[in-house]
């Protein structure tokens, strides 16, 4: 009986741990966020384990389920699509769950986007604060304004679509001057790192077509 928090590569396949492929192969089931995505990793690897869907979209009306295979005795491994389970993807529930039903859970470490970003960007990162995505729409302008009197380096996820809104709004009520870095693609063919004030970012990426997964890194106040 035992919950095992398993991360995955964010890019490069090379990036999972020989103890990730080995607790993948040894429990009993592998939730997975999407299960054709992980479908690919596990063949890489040739992992066989039964794998059960398990999302945002899923994970509460599924919980108690989970929770009794492994009360039953059952041995589970979480993984997400890429990168760490329960930072910016499902899993704090079952964690949070596990615990108060006093299951055991332990967490490998590994892949994660904001510490190679973070690391990479030249800003100081012996003590940070990590947002995770910015609200949508409810909240936003409240959250940044307060992010922007912030005295740590700041580090953000954002999807590209949503990438120039962002930097424009960084302009706003951090200032045009603030330096910021920007990592996308990380470990992947195409990986790239951008550094300077948030207004040479936002003149460079207007002009440019993003892909890719964003890390948004801001130089305290």
């Amino acid at each position: 009986m035992k919950l095992f928090i398993v991360p995955t590569p964010i890019g490069n396949l090379e990036d999972i741990t020989l103890r990730a492929i080995s607790t993948l192969k040894s429990v009993d089931l592998i939730l997975a966020e999407d299960t054709r995505t992980s479908g690919k990793l596990l063949k890489h690897f040739e992992i066989s384990t039964p794998m059960q869907s398990y999302h945002m979209h899923n994970e509460h009306k599924i919980l108690d389920r989970i929770i009794e295979k492994l009360k039953s005795g059952f041995e589970i491994a979480l993984i997400s699509d890429a990168g760490t389970p329960a930072i910016s993807d499902p899993g704090f529930l079952l964690t949070r769950a596990c615990v108060a039903e006093q299951i055991p859970v332990e967490c490998l470490p590994g892949a994660t986007a904001f510490v190679p970003a973070l690391v990479n960007s030249g800003l100081p990162n012996d003590r940070f604060i990590f947002e995770g995505f910015l609200p949508i729409k409810k909240g936003r302008q409240t959250r940044l304004k307060l992010l922007a009197e912030e005295e740590r380096t700041i580090v953000l996820y954002e999807s590209p679509h949503k990438l120039n809104k962002t930097l424009e709004q960084i302009c706003l009520f951090f200032g045009e001057d603030r330096q910021i870095s920007i990592s996308r693609e990380l470990t992947k063919l195409f990986e790239e790192t951008r550094r300077g004030t948030a207004k040479e970012l936002l003149d460079h990426y207007s002009k440019a077509a993003v892909k890719g997964e964003i890390v948004i890194v801001i130089s305290g106040r």
